[in-house]
């Protein structure tokens, strides 16, 4: 008899669209049981350091990256958030809010705001505009997840990565108007582009929407509210297993 490997992947809890992701991952694993017999794939929300302490792969959820910052600071949760982003046997994964709150610098955070330093790379908040700019568009993601074609993305507010930086750069003292992570982590990895999006707007532009750091990964977008979960399982099979 063989007996399943225990996972424990989390869900940050703090603020957002954690219970979102937190469905879309146990309809995955619902709907691929045979799939995943070898596992036994728990998946949780976490609010405390001995939530975080359980878990082999976290989600940085949606919502507003600053108040997520302020929690996890008065709550004391932020160094432990530094250590498991700097701790490269687990996996991370941050949309739209997740992805600033991941991020070594952030271009226009507001005031007090931190960042986990995980992901090399600056970033911009609400790139598209406000709440009333949000939009939905279907984009083709077979470059790195396969038959993943017309998946439904939701753009709310979201950010966009501006800047990759590399050989040390942002480790410096950042400008006035950067905010820079004070994780002293360096991730070895190569910061991998995975999806620009092209004229969005009609105009001519290439903005950086989904990039990958060796065990972590980054979304501008919100595979939560697309009523399509290949997204989570891709992560699952690809950053999870």
């Amino acid at each position: 008899m063989t007996i399943a490997k225990p996972i424990t992947l989390g869900v940050l809890a703090l603020q957002g669209a954690f219970r979102e992701h937190i469905n879309y991952f146990n309809s995955v694993i619902q709907q691929n049981e045979e799939k995943y017999s070898n596992y036994s794939i728990a998946v949780i929300a976490v609010r405390t350091k001995e939530d975080l302490e359980k878990c082999d792969s976290l989600v940085i959820p949606g919502g507003e990256s600053s108040s997520m910052s302020y929690i996890a600071e008065r709550t004391n949760l932020l160094p432990h958030l530094y250590d498991f982003v700097s701790n490269e046997s687990k996996s991370i994964w941050g949309t739209c809010a997740g992805l600033i709150f991941l991020a070594k610098e952030i271009e226009n955070a507001v005031d007090n705001q931190t960042c986990l330093g995980g992901l090399d790379i600056q970033v911009s908040r609400n790139a598209f505009g406000r709440q009333v700019d949000s939009f939905e568009q279907k984009l083709d993601f077979s470059g790195f997840i396969p038959g993943c074609h017309n998946f439904p993305t939701v753009f709310i507010r979201a950010p966009v990565v501006t800047k990759i930086l590399t050989n040390g750069e942002g480790l410096a003292s950042a400008p006035n108007k950067v905010v820079r992570s004070k994780n002293s982590y360096v991730n070895k990895a190569p910061v991998e582009v995975l999806y620009q999006l092209q004229n969005y707007d009609g105009k001519e532009n290439q903005l950086i929407v989904a990039v990958r750091q060796g065990r972590t990964l980054g979304t501008s977008f919100h595979p939560e509210l697309s009523d399509d979960n290949r997204f989570h399982q891709w992560f699952i099979d690809e950053f999870v297993l």
